[in-house]
């Protein structure tokens, strides 16, 4: 396969052997999110993760490719009480509904604008990862004035990548079931560092809940996924992060993004891939927390 190759020429590591004995300490308190479920106008189910105070100031996180709310799952328990949180998965994955078409990045947007609305949530503060961020951008390109601030973590300013392009090509042969092999070595490439080998087991069963026209629907969507035009007209603040370690994103696509975004800066994680908030789960939760601080 086209992207087989492309991670075998990269410096991803193979953690089928890790064990999370062995891996840093993580010294916080569990805190346990409460799942739940909401039917949207559209008919579309979506499965969520809530914790926080229902006072405080509301965070939506919403996650990558082929992943579901649990992508944020190692750095939901760093992020304190006073956040009112929802990890959303989002149409096609996870447990929500996968409505045969729909996959535009535009139907995820509007999918959260339809999830605000009818959750009362005023002013989030939206926290995208990957494909999460370009939905970000898609979300604030229409409803520039319904958000507080945005983080982009992992973002494309566009989809116009040859490896992606070969990516795609090779979703586009995708039959059911797809092969779990194929999702594994998708999901391995995407970090640099070792990830506890429970937590890229369960990253890895979530992909496997997708069935390949929903592979096949969000990629048809990456040519048409390009916002930075349009981001001119968001005035609040946005902090982008980004791993130097990336396979899939170079700094470039950063440098547009902040040249996009008025209010925005730029964090750079070195020595971290593509899931930045897997490899560095608790500084990536105290970004948020430094940043949400910042817009009171």
């Amino acid at each position: 396969m086209i992207f087989i190759t492309i991670i075998s020429n990269t410096n991803a590591q193979d953690f089928s052997g890790i064990d999370p004995e062995h891996l840093p300490s993580r010294n916080f308190a569990f805190s346990t999110p409460v799942i739940n479920s909401i039917e949207l106008p559209s008919k579309v189910k979506l499965e969520y993760a809530e914790q926080g105070n229902p006072d405080g100031i509301p965070v939506i996180l919403l996650h990558g490719f082929t992943d579901s709310w649990h992508s944020y799952e190692m750095s939901m328990p760093y992020l304190p009480p006073t956040l009112h949180v929802y990890s959303i998965s989002q149409r096609g994955h996870g447990n929500s509904s996968k409505p045969r078409k729909g996959y535009q990045p535009e139907d995820f947007a509007n999918d959260i604008a339809d999830f605000i609305q009818q959750m009362g949530i005023h002013n989030p503060i939206l926290i995208g990862h990957s494909m999460g961020s370009t939905i970000v951008q898609s979300f604030v390109s229409k409803y520039p004035l319904r958000t507080r601030g945005i983080i982009l973590a992992g973002a494309l300013a566009n989809y116009d990548k040859p490896e992606l392009i070969n990516f795609k090509k090779t979703i586009d042969q995708l039959t059911d079931p797809v092969d779990s092999m194929f999702a594994a070595e998708f999901q391995k490439s995407t970090a640099y560092r070792p990830i506890p080998f429970s937590m890229m087991k369960l990253f890895i069963e979530e992909s496997g809940k997708l069935p390949a026209y929903v592979w096949k629907g969000v990629a048809a969507g990456w040519g048409n996924s390009a916002y930075t035009n349009q981001l001119i007209n968001y005035k609040n603040p946005a902090l982008l992060i980004w791993g130097n370690k990336d396979i899939f994103i170079p700094q470039k696509d950063q440098e547009i993004l902040q040249k996009s975004l008025q209010k925005s800066s730029l964090k750079i994680y070195e020595g971290t891939g593509h899931a930045i908030h897997w490899e560095e789960p608790e500084r990536f939760a105290k970004d948020v927390v430094e940043f949400v601080e910042r817009l009171k």
